[in-house]
């Protein structure tokens, strides 16, 4: 197997010492550094080898701190590059311009170096996961919603997986277009997270209409109810008058033949491992299938979940 590669961080500042002592600090943790002496300096490493992260001291030669977070943040390829600021300067305004100029963090010296070390893990852990969620409605996608299944089903801990998608939405893209659509993906993401949050539940979206919650077994059941319950009531938003008041939609079905659509509705399938062990992905993939499917089965007659209460 291929070595993971290290993470890259470029240090920018024109102090010897406080480079060779935040040098030492990020060896120390298993970090790559890469160091400039200058703004242009800076700006020169960036592009040639964009790093993972950059501290980067306000007062420098050539070009200020302030200037190269701006420049970072305009470019296209490097703007998701977190840049925390390191400054001698006290005091509110400092602060402000920096992030005005889009800075991620800021942090004055002197500094504590434990401090430092707790930021830089929180703005690459923030990073990671703002790169890998889903563009439109910001949630964790698939590896995190996978790590977060398999941390589960190692630690051996209870959990319930719900799998939820939307009946018919093929069909109201197809008549109210692909931004009415994405309206109504934001709205159930924003409605399933609303719900979930109350279990302490984990919300993941897995692409397009289907999105996934953790939760423990014992809520599973309720939480299932409580946001069929809240979309059935969000659905006739979704619709024109005439829609609304006919019940259903007309357009292509996948075999071009002209097909009366409900509205919209909910399918969700649940897997836990409270009456039998889970031991893999791809047995929650499956059994999460499986569950939707029957789910599915009751879709002219509206929202409706399935839970997988087998033994064997």
């Amino acid at each position: 197997m291929a070595p993971t590669a290290k993470t890259v961080i470029l240090v920018a500042d024109d102090e010897d010492a406080i480079v060779s002592m935040l040098r030492d600090a990020l060896h120390g943790v298993d970090y790559d550094v890469v160091v400039a002496h200058n703004g242009e300096e800076a700006l020169e490493q960036l592009r040639r080898r964009p790093p993972d992260l950059v501290l980067l001291d306000v007062q420098m030669p050539k070009m200020s701190g302030y200037d190269v977070c701006r420049q970072i943040k305009s470019d296209v390829f490097l703007r998701h590059i977190p840049v925390m600021l390191l400054t001698a300067q006290t005091g509110t305004t400092s602060k402000v311009t920096g992030l005005e100029q889009g800075a991620d963090d800021y942090l004055t010296k002197p500094f504590e170096m434990e401090e430092l070390m707790a930021r830089i893990k929180t703005l690459l852990r923030r990073t990671r996961l703002g790169l890998e969620a889903n563009p439109l409605t910001r949630l964790p996608g698939n590896v995190t919603i996978e790590a977060e299944i398999l941390n589960r089903i190692q630690k051996k801990a209870p959990f319930a997986v719900l799998y939820l998608d939307l009946n018919s939405f093929k069909a109201y893209n197809d008549i109210y277009g692909f931004v009415k659509g994405d309206d109504v993906i934001r709205d159930t993401a924003r409605l399933i997270l609303t719900h979930s949050a109350l279990s302490d539940g984990f919300v993941g979206h897995i692409g397009g209409d289907d999105f996934i919650v953790l939760t423990s077994p014992e809520a599973s059941e309720s939480l299932c109810q409580k946001i069929i319950k809240a979309f059935d009531a969000k659905v006739p938003d979704f619709y024109n008058p005439e829609d609304r008041a006919r019940g259903y939609i007309e357009t292509k079905d996948r075999r071009g033949q002209v097909t009366k659509f409900p509205l919209l509705s909910m399918a969700i399938g649940v897997v836990t491992n409270s009456l039998k062990p889970i031991s893999s992905l791809g047995e929650v993939s499956k059994i999460g299938a499986e569950m939707k499917h029957f789910a599915k089965e009751n879709k002219e007659k509206g929202s409706s979940y399935a839970i997988d209460r087998r033994k064997e």
